[in-house]
């Protein structure tokens, strides 16, 4: 791995944690990233769930190899930082945990985060002090790789549906940023009042809100608001994709019927769009792409909404 290529890119993430807040969307695959790059977001991150539907697995059901190419992969799609969503880490042990954080950083990452999830469901949660350790290893191995990755701690309390999620969420964000965590998340949380109460135990370090359907009435604007530095969309974007596809495949299923299923298909607009992404790409006689600046006009700003 060429680290002195993958420093520019911690830096910019590194500095998109400093202050304001900042959409990371997490596409699935080439295109996905691709087109959220060109929509002008500033960074990207993985989706475990995402990519593991993609392959037919349910999430948590891809293998650190299979990881570890999908991460290369949306690393090199685009020129923006990427947050790998690396799960446990594909260990429970610290020194475990010390060796794939390593591997996952010579994909090219400009971040990572690693979780409390143990994957058991008789105690879904590694026991605290494990967790702590587990956040230390990483940044240990971080800081003996000589690249400065961002590290997320994150507790998974809300998804394994904890006793009082909030309590315990709380209590081991504190203990992750003290063992070296530079940005914290805990997926789940929806109430205001408990997402400032995060931000305010953390601080002075940057907290990451997940924004899905459970919560999806927040916005860039209100969580700003609320001193939230990061917001991911997780899974979302992919399972807004599979409904549409689920939907439209089960509607030919049961009816024989193609014209409710294609009513919204538009396949041009896709190729026009990677066409012009993708200068090298073929153009085929007497079709015309959509123009850079048509492209342009549609985006959507993204970038940061900077404190005031």
């Amino acid at each position: 791995m060429n680290y002195a290529a993958q420093l520019p890119a911690v830096a910019d993430f590194r500095a998109q944690h400093e202050s304001g807040c900042f959409v990371l969307p997490n596409p699935w695959d080439v295109g996905t990233a691709v087109y959220l790059q060109h929509l002008g977001f500033k960074a990207l991150a993985t989706t475990s769930a995402g990519f593991a539907f993609s392959r037919g697995k349910p999430d948590g059901g891809i293998l650190l190899d299979e990881m570890l190419s999908h991460i290369s992969e949306i690393v090199t799609a685009t020129s923006l930082p990427v947050n790998a969503d690396f799960l446990n880490g594909f260990a429970d042990e610290p020194e475990d945990i010390s060796t794939n954080v390593k591997l996952c950083i010579e994909c090219g990452v400009a971040g990572l985060s690693i979780e409390d999830n143990s994957q058991n469901s008789a105690a879904p949660l590694y026991e605290e002090k494990l967790a702590v350790d587990r956040i230390r290893a990483a940044r240990k191995a971080i800081d003996a790789s000589g690249v400065p990755v961002v590290l997320t701690g994150r507790c998974e309390a809300w998804l394994v549906k904890a006793p009082d999620p909030f309590r315990v969420a709380i209590d081991r964000l504190v203990a992750y940023a003290e063992a070296g965590a530079d940005c914290l998340y805990a997926p789940g949380v929806q109430k205001p009042d408990q997402i400032v109460e995060i931000v305010k135990a953390v601080a002075p370090k940057p907290v990451n809100v997940l924004v899905a359907g459970f919560n999806r009435e927040l916005t860039l604007s209100q969580l700003a608001d609320l001193d939230v530095r990061r917001i991911s969309v997780g899974s979302g974007l992919a399972a807004v994709a599979w409904r549409a596809f689920i939907s439209a495949a089960r509607s030919i299923a049961t009816t024989g019927r193609f014209d409710d299923a294609f009513a919204k298909a538009r396949r041009h607009r896709c190729n026009h769009a990677f066409l012009v992404f993708s200068p090298g790409a073929r153009r085929w006689p007497n079709r015309r792409p959509a123009s850079l600046q048509t492209v342009r006009a549609e985006r959507i700003n993204f970038g940061s909404r900077r404190s005031r």
